[in-house]
């Protein structure tokens, strides 16, 4: 396995992650490019949502805005993964892939990548704190959010 560049965590090769064509999730994209956490609320109920809709899964308003969230969360689920999903990941298993709850945001959940050794404990309910990885040199330039554990690890 070969280890993780200090600057980027994924390596390259990858397809660079882009809002769909209709533009939905444009917001979560250009947020995540400013370093912060977008993440859709209902201006009617109040609901949160991810991933982007149109409609609110709540009360189906058509009355989303999309609200900065502090980028913590808690590990909902995890999967250690030791068959690379792409060619470009091959050397990098076995990595770690986390659903994270972020609570301050009615509890929607988002996947990402769980940062550090790839053999660490991973812990139902642990807090974890995001991480911006900005992608300037890509085309189009990009940023990912990763997740690292707020023990350190």
């Amino acid at each position: 396995m070969n280890p993780p560049s200090p600057k980027h965590y994924l390596p390259a090769g990858l397809p660079a992650p882009v809002a769909e064509a209709d533009g939905l999730s444009a917001p979560f994209w250009a947020g995540l490019r400013e370093q912060r956490l977008l993440i859709q609320r209902c201006s009617s109920c109040g609901q949160w949502q991810h991933g982007p809709e149109w409609i609110c899964h709540r009360c189906h308003a058509f009355d989303l805005d999309w609200t900065p969230v502090e980028p913590q969360g808690v590990v909902y689920s995890w999967e250690r993964v030791w068959h690379a999903s792409h060619p470009s990941l091959r050397e990098r298993v076995p990595y770690l892939v986390v659903l994270v709850e972020l609570p301050q945001a009615g509890g929607v959940r988002l996947v990402g990548n769980l940062l550090g050794d790839p053999l660490q404990a991973v812990t139902i309910g642990a807090s974890l704190q995001g991480v911006f990885e900005p992608h300037d040199q890509a085309q189009p330039p990009y940023t990912l959010l990763q997740w690292a554990s707020e023990r350190g690890h």
